[in-house]
């Protein structure tokens, strides 16, 4: 396969679909970041494929850019990410981007899923209950920082402590 074809194969895989205009209009600019994108970022360090596209669905979630997420999915799942991989990025990002900005990736997530034949639920994969929930986290925590940080939780202000 030559360099022009994998370029447009590259760019069709990645890009939403409006993004082909812009290969008749600005294709300096498009040829400059087709090579940015798919030559010299996905080449660097020893990240592979499924965890490539795992970090940049979650920029995409952080940035709020849900047209290029829904683009970018069906690549993912091409390329080795999981359903389950899929949502549990989604699912992380409550945390972090907030309940209301992530409910929409959830859904184009789950649309996209279903359109693909994959049956949901998807099977329970929790690790922890909300009964055992604090103390799950508090063990990973003494995992990671050693045993100063054994019941930390208990020692905050009495209305966060259940956080």
């Amino acid at each position: 396969m030559n360099e022009e074809m994998e370029e447009k194969r590259d760019h069709a895989r990645i890009f939403p679909p409006y993004a082909e205009e812009f290969l008749k209009t600005d294709p300096e600019f498009m040829q400059r970041v087709s090579h940015f994108a798919f030559d010299e970022v996905v080449n660097q360090g020893s990240l592979n494929q499924p965890t490539r596209f795992m970090a940049v669905m979650a920029a995409l979630i952080g940035a709020q850019l849900l047209d290029e997420f829904r683009a970018l999915l069906p690549a993912a799942l091409e390329n080795g990410v999981t359903p389950v991989q899929a949502k549990e990025v989604v699912y992380q990002a409550a945390a972090y981007c907030g309940l209301g900005q992530m409910l929409p990736f959830l859904k184009a997530t789950n649309d996209l899923l279903l359109e693909r034949g994959v049956v949901l639920p998807l099977p329970p994969m929790a690790t922890d209950t909300p009964e055992n929930r604090q103390e799950a986290g508090n063990e990973i925590q003494v995992q990671i920082y050693g045993e100063g940080k054994r019941g930390s939780y208990a020692a905050g202000p009495e209305e966060r402590r259940h956080l």
